[in-house]
């Protein structure tokens, strides 16, 4: 597997502690981490938090991984916020990751244009955010590409063991979806066993929630990145 290889950390607070103090805690702690052992973007996807709470969080996500750039230049990590283009700005992150049935591409960038943005984490442009579109058949990714996204996320891959109701797309579609004109990160039942098989089959990267939350993040980015 080459360096190459683009990591993507989804967040699940709610499988740390019972009391939600101690979740805001664990997981900005967990955000610190893999921002400190280089994945490549991170994934707010606290979808049942209110808005004030779920901005206060990203404003926090943002403050930590800044500060850990600026200690270190080359440290690249992006924070993403998941279908809130409106925490993404007040935030001042990086970029959106899209729902299959969101808003497109270009309607975050109109909103982007119009609202202002802060610097991105990656060396963009600061008026183009990043934005990342799940996707779930090689037709979506098709579509995804079109509309000029930055990625693709593509699930699931593998059955998951908690969700055994989620069909399992399977690696020949995962093939298929790779040849769109745009990179395409692999999502779901990825373990350090089938990560490879995911890469072989094109994909760019692999993005996960439990590989990277439940594991040591950098042991775990070591062996994936490890040709």
């Amino acid at each position: 597997m080459a360096n190459s290889c683009l990591l993507y950390y989804i967040t699940d607070r709610t499988a740390f502690a019972a009391d939600e103090p101690s979740r805001r805690r664990r997981l900005l702690e967990r955000i610190s981490e893999a921002a400190r052992a280089g994945v490549d973007y991170i994934q707010l996807r606290e979808k049942d938090l209110p808005t004030r709470d779920l901005e206060s969080l990203a404003i926090e996500a943002v403050r930590i991984i800044t500060q850990l750039r600026t200690e270190n230049r080359e440290l690249r990590t992006a924070l993403l916020i998941n279908s809130r283009t409106d925490v993404v700005l007040a935030a001042k992150a990086d970029g959106v990751h899209l729902r299959s049935d969101d808003i497109s591409p270009q309607e975050v960038r109109a909103v982007w244009t119009k609202c202002g943005a802060g610097t991105l984490a990656r060396q963009l442009s600061p008026r183009e955010p990043l934005i990342a579109v799940s996707c779930h058949s090689p037709a979506e990714v098709t579509e995804t590409a079109a509309n000029a996204a930055t990625f693709a996320v593509f699930a699931p891959v593998f059955e998951k063991k908690e969700v055994p109701t989620a069909l399992a797309a399977g690696l020949a579609a995962l093939r298929q979806a790779c040849e769109a004109k745009i990179p395409v990160l692999a999502l779901g039942g990825i373990t350090l066993a089938n990560a490879h098989s995911c890469l072989e089959a094109g994909a760019s990267g692999i993005a996960a929630i439990r590989l990277f939350q439940e594991n040591e993040i950098a042991a775990v980015i070591q062996h994936l990145r490890r040709s």
